[in-house]
């Protein structure tokens, strides 16, 4: 992974996961946990699309579509998965 891919996955996560729990609005863990979700999601996700063997045709698009589907399915995942009713 080059240092573009990981800082446009990082960005692209942050971004998704702050809209994320902007549209989501129970269940989650709050601004830091929702971000740091999406972080994870995001790199774990461009990792696995490079592993796969994907990245060398995607380009930057493709990068930040994978991260925008990494930091959504974890996101998602733990709201759903997760949430405790209250």
């Amino acid at each position: 992974m080059t240092l573009e891919m990981f800082l446009a996955s990082v960005v692209v996560g942050l971004f998704a996961a702050w809209l994320a729990g902007v549209v989501m609005k129970k269940g989650g863990y709050g601004l830091v946990g929702d971000l740091s979700l999406g972080l994870a999601g995001s790199t774990l996700a461009v990792w696995i699309f490079q592993v796969v063997g994907l990245f060398p045709y995607a380009g930057m698009a493709g990068t930040m579509a994978a991260a925008v589907a990494g930091t959504t399915a974890v996101v998602v995942a733990q709201r759903k998965l997760w949430y405790v009713h209250a």
